[in-house]
């Protein structure tokens, strides 16, 4: 999160990377203090900047959720769908938030077309698995909703898995993203009737 931001004081990005998470940690239990079930950070740039997450990414995010009771969830980024349209098939930095403090990992599987394999190598995790492509209005299916699901549970456990989509719904208009989510829901139950 640093990355969308200005250091006008610390002049040294490690230390303004720490201090970001102390930020973002006392605004992440003030939420907790309001009643805040779950709490979610997005992180826009470890996928884009692999150098620099592996230099920082876990130590900013394990200071984000430090003493944060959860559930707590990290989203990585791909990029809008909306302006990212050609996300490569991978991420760049995903295992390594196998040891980072969040009790979820949120990852974009729908669009960029993720090999679901990946996610075996994120043992303690579980995840919010993106099922829905919000680059597009064309609705998925809840066929391809649960295929995506089945997907995902030959590398992981159901209790692991939950299904979400890519990211957020901004760019789409009401009446798609109503039908997309609806989508999801009838997706996810199918699956659920089947491991349940």
């Amino acid at each position: 999160m640093a990355k969308l931001a200005k250091d006008d004081y610390y002049g040294d990005f490690a230390a303004f990377v720490a201090a970001y998470g102390k930020a973002v940690n006392g605004e992440l239990l003030d939420m907790k203090a309001a009643g805040a079930d779950v709490v979610q950070i997005d992180e826009p740039y470890l996928q884009a900047y692999p150098e620099d997450a592996d230099k920082y990414g876990l130590a900013a995010i394990n200071t984000a959720l430090a003493g944060v009771p959860g559930p707590t969830v990290v989203h990585l980024c791909f990029g809008y769908a909306y302006v990212v349209k050609d996300k490569p098939a991978g991420y760049s930095f995903l295992p390594q938030l196998n040891a980072c403090a969040a009790d979820y990992v949120s990852v974009e599987a729908a669009q960029p077309n993720l090999d679901p394999a990946i996610l075996a190598e994120l043992p303690a995790k579980k995840f919010l698995f993106g099922c829905i492509d919000l680059g597009s209005d064309e609705v998925e299916t809840p066929h391809l909703v649960a295929e995506r699901l089945r997907g995902a549970l030959r590398y992981i456990r159901p209790e692991q898995l939950v299904a979400a989509p890519d990211c957020g719904m901004k760019y789409l208009s009401r009446p798609v993203a109503f039908a997309k989510l609806q989508a999801l829901a009838d997706g996810a139950a199918m699956v659920r009737a089947e491991v349940c």
